[in-house]
């Protein structure tokens, strides 16, 4: 079996927490004998424990499997929509400290923070709950230090301390235990290391009852709405420090400027955004940077 060993080295068992070693193709706890799948190099390490009552209220695991299998997160974006996209991984990527020299991208998506480090030296591991996006990631960014994890994010498989920063795009409006999403994430960030979390800022949510289930179910799965005091609440540690950021102007985004504004380069975008938001103060998109000191 194929398995970088730079992975291996900060893999644990998700339901126990002992050592890993490979068996017959798999990963194997040396503590509790659970028995983990590898397939095309993409490690499945999903435990089987008992969720908490906050989480076993939503079935997120078959949910966002069944996501990952329907929706296809690396179909190419047009309009609007790619310059907002493309703004909000600039944004992202200007809180990466520069000296990172490992990254986890936590809900990979269409796996662009590999595409943005590939080649770089970096070492970024690109994770989703389902083995389906991992896999494309690494089918489309074949580069030596990108890896690839099926695992979820409320028992990360991974050491205290292994890397340097953590990147959550999109992803805390969808989870059913914000708080225990956000202690898995600093549990596995190293001393000095920094998260990076985005979200809709002040979203307004929006339920319709399903004709399935009879159900009240909230758009886009958006489970929560969040501001700078909710997000900071969150990570409200002494031994960590955090930056906080709203951008991204409705009246910009919606008034179809981005043919002009596409030309533009980051910093300029930026100071035109932060003027927008100045005269009309509707902003999509928040970013809280948190600093494990």
């Amino acid at each position: 079996m194929d398995l970088d060993q730079r992975l291996l080295s900060i893999l644990k068992c998700p339901q126990c927490g002992g050592p890993l070693k490979i068996a017959h193709e798999k990963l194997v706890c040396s503590a509790c004998n659970a028995v983990y799948p590898v397939e095309g190099g993409i490690p499945a390490l999903l435990p089987s424990v008992e969720p908490s009552e906050a989480i076993s209220q939503f079935d997120y695991l078959t949910h966002y499997k069944q996501d990952s299998e329907q929706f296809d997160y690396f179909e190419r974006r047009g309009g609007a929509t790619a310059h907002s996209e493309r703004r909000l991984r600039e944004y992202i990527q200007s809180f990466v400290p520069q000296d990172a020299t490992s990254i986890l991208d936590v809900g990979c998506g269409s796996a662009w923070v590999a595409k943005a480090y590939q080649n770089s030296g970096t070492f970024v591991c690109s994770l989703d709950i389902s083995a389906v996006n991992p896999r494309k990631a690494i089918e489309r960014y074949p580069f030596a230090d990108h890896v690839g994890v099926a695992a979820d994010t409320y028992h990360l498989p991974f050491m205290d301390g292994s890397f340097d920063c953590i990147i959550a795009a999109e992803i805390i409006e969808h989870v059913p235990d914000p708080k225990a999403f956000a202690d898995q994430l600093m549990r596995v960030l190293r001393p000095g290391g920094t998260v990076i979390v985005s979200t809709p800022f002040k979203e307004k949510l929006v339920f319709e009852q399903c004709i399935h289930c009879h159900q009240q179910t909230p758009h886009n799965a958006h489970l929560h709405s969040w501001d700078e005091g909710k997000l900071r609440s969150l990570f409200r540690l002494s031994s960590a420090r955090t930056e906080f950021a709203s951008f991204n102007n409705k009246l910009l985004l919606y008034g179809r400027t981005y043919p002009l504004l596409k030309l533009l380069p980051f910093t300029l975008w930026k100071a035109a955004d932060s003027i927008a938001n100045l005269i009309v103060n509707k902003r999509v998109n928040c970013i809280l940077s948190v600093t494990k000191t």
